[in-house]
């Protein structure tokens, strides 16, 4: 286990017609956050969610529009320092259904996107990549 302590908290809107998983990546990207965790809310027009499976993400198609009733998601680096952003989200639609799982690229802002991102400090999340899994996971230490 790791443990630090809670720095600075950013706040940004992310636009209408936006990739969500490439939106939030830039948006950490430019707060210069290496370690922490994000929430987000707002609205979709269309979701990819990814479910694991066998050692590969398989993915579902959702067509909005849809709201985003959760979105979390944590802030790593890679072995080569790159930021590595984990997002998961629930999205329901107009008959309230939700349909949850791994944000995939390809989910493109309704309205708006409201994203808070808090930094770990004193913490160096790293994710490497393990065979068994075939997932880049959390190095603690």
């Amino acid at each position: 286990m790791l443990s630090g302590t809670v720095g600075k908290i950013c706040f940004s809107r992310i636009l209408e017609d936006e990739d969500l998983a490439e939106a939030v990546k830039k948006r950490v990207e430019e707060s210069g956050i290496k370690a922490g965790v994000f929430i987000l809310i707002g609205s979709l027009k269309n979701a990819v969610l990814g479910y694991y499976k066998e050692g590969e993400y398989r993915s579902i198609e959702l067509e909005g529009p849809l709201e985003i009733a959760s979105c979390t998601g944590n802030v790593a680096v890679n072995e080569n320092g790159e930021i590595v952003i984990h997002p998961h989200i629930v999205a329901s639609n107009v008959k309230g259904e939700a349909f949850g799982g791994h944000l995939m690229k390809g989910s493109h802002v309704g309205a708006t996107a409201e994203l808070v991102i808090i930094e770990g400090v004193g913490v160096k999340l790293q994710r490497t990549f393990d065979e068994k899994t075939r997932l880049n996971l959390w190095k603690l230490g």
